[in-house]
């Protein structure tokens, strides 16, 4: 098939590409290069079946004959999404409708890649998809979790008006290799202090909970939905709950225990408890993950560990050749 995926030079966007690729697919990577970075695909740079355009989604595009899109274009860790909050909006608003015009335009099937964040700061827990959320609307993550839910909107009405297939994926914290050092989530902030030997820094008491899944097993649930029969929305992501407090401390004891861990105020709309129920995916595409908390974080801690000793190593001879 000849697929579409933006944001395809991101963390899970590229991950999916590799997927793609290995497969057999012809695929066309869109991204604007915000967050995503080009040596991320650089092992496809020169195959045949495969195309990076530099483009922002923002601003309309017109390919011919795809078969699949999958919409993933859009910064996804506060510190990114809340750099430029406008663009963030218009990403998710005019992104999405850019994408459904598209997939209109080709008979595609399109899959939007949501977020838990669309829940809020739940009053119910677990996570069902029924939920219609506990969001405020003009909060400092608003252009993000509305901007998600305003995307999916537009997403279904996009099938009910026009008959274009739909697949809906609400993902929840996904961690691995490729993810910014920079990133502001929690798993890249604490592995990267950690390895730094910068104290480990909690916001809040570190009670509130959150969820945590291996990259390649998102993969594989987005592929299973764009593939299957059942539309969505559907929770992509690790039922297993863990307090942020509990993460730090297996972190800590990963690297380093000696590592401090110090607290700092926590920010404005922080949910306090997000786990996925993950029923619909079990039953809908035989889906569940495979990776346990601390076998993802041993891959994504030695991904960052080879980064910051890269990182290291080229700083000191750009030293030494001044």
């Amino acid at each position: 098939m000849k697929i579409l995926v933006t944001g395809g030079a991101g963390f899970i966007g590229s991950h999916l590409v590799d997927r793609l690729m290995e497969s057999g697919h012809e695929v066309i990577c869109v991204d604007n290069l915000y967050t995503g970075r080009k040596s991320n695909n650089a092992q496809w740079s020169d195959h045949p079946n495969f195309q990076f355009i530099e483009h922002d989604v923002v601003d309309p595009i017109m390919i011919d004959n795809i078969d699949q899109i999958y919409h993933l274009a859009c910064p996804a860790s506060p510190v990114h999404y809340q750099s430029d909050p406008i663009q963030t909006a218009k990403t998710n608003f005019l992104g999405t409708l850019n994408m459904l015009e598209l997939a209109k335009h080709s008979q595609a099937r399109i899959l939007l890649a949501s977020t838990s964040e669309v829940y809020g700061d739940p009053l119910i827990h677990p996570q069902v998809e029924s939920y219609w959320g506990n969001v405020n609307c003009t909060g400092i993550r608003s252009c993000y979790d509305e901007g998600k839910r305003i995307a999916e909107t537009i997403t279904f009405d996009y099938h009910r008006q026009s008959g274009i297939e739909v697949r809906v994926a609400r993902i929840f914290n996904t961690h691995g290799e490729r993810m910014l050092e920079n990133d502001g989530r929690v798993v890249s902030n604490f592995v990267v202090q950690a390895l730094k030997g910068i104290p480990l820094t909690i916001y809040g008491d570190g009670s509130q909970t959150r969820s945590f899944c291996y990259v390649s097993d998102l993969v594989e649930g987005l592929m299973r939905l764009m593939n299957g029969s059942y539309m969505g929305p559907v929770n992509l992501g690790n039922p297993g709950e863990y307090t942020i407090l509990q993460l730090a401390q297996t972190i800590q004891n990963m690297i380093d225990p000696n590592t401090e861990i110090i607290f700092k105020p926590l920010p404005q709309d922080d949910p306090q408890r997000r786990q996925p129920d993950i029923s619909q995916a079990k039953s809908h595409l035989g889906w569940e993950p495979t990776v346990q908390l601390k076998e993802g974080l041993s891959k994504t801690i030695a991904y960052f560990r080879d980064r910051i000793s890269a990182s290291a190593a080229s700083h000191n001879i750009s030293e030494s050749t001044e």
